[in-house]
C-alpha cells in the first residue's frame, strides 16, 4: 500500500530535489504543506519535520476523473518528506491500491503508469 524511499539528504535538500524530479517527469507540484508549521499556527507543538507535496500529472488525472469523478477524493497524489532517525524518507500511497477502492474498471494501466512515475520521481530525488 505504501512506497517508501530512504535518503541521507536534509529535508530541505530532499524537498528541492523532489520538486526538480517532479518537473522532469511531467508532473507538477500543486502545493506543499508544512505540517510542523501548520500545527504550530494552531498552538500544537509537533517536534518532527514533515512536508506533504501534492503532485499531479494532469493528463493521467483527466483520464481517471473522466472515468469516475468520485476519484477526485483521492487526488492529487501526495508524497510525504519527513525526518526518520538519522535520515529522511519519502512516502506515498500507491495509486494501484487507491484506485482499487473505486469500482471503476479499466483504470489499472493508468494507475500502474502513475505509480511507476511516482516511484521514479522519489528514487531520483532521494539519490
Amino acid at each position: 500500500m505504501l512506497y517508501i524511499v530512504e535518503s541521507r539528504k536534509s529535508l530541505d535538500q530532499l524537498g528541492k530535489d523532489l520538486e526538480a524530479a517532479v518537473a522532469r517527469h511531467q508532473f507538477g507540484v500543486l502545493g506543499v504543506h508544512d505540517l510542523k508549521a501548520a500545527m504550530a499556527k494552531k498552538g500544537v507543538d509537533f517536534g518532527r519535520e514533515c512536508r506533504v507535496f501534492e503532485v499531479c500529472n494532469p493528463y493521467q488525472a483527466r483520464k481517471v476523473l473522466e472515468a469516475n469523478l468520485e476519484i477526485s477524493t483521492a487526488l492529487p497524489c501526495r508524497i510525504s518528506v519527513y525526518e526518520e532517525g538519522d535520515g529522511t524518507r519519502l512516502a506515498t500511497l500507491k495509486p494501484t491500491a487507491l484506485l482499487g477502492l473505486y469500482a471503476t474498471p479499466g483504470l489499472d494501466a493508468v494507475a500502474r503508469e502513475v505509480e511507476a512515475g511516482l516511484e521514479a520521481i522519489m528514487t531520483e530525488a532521494a539519490r
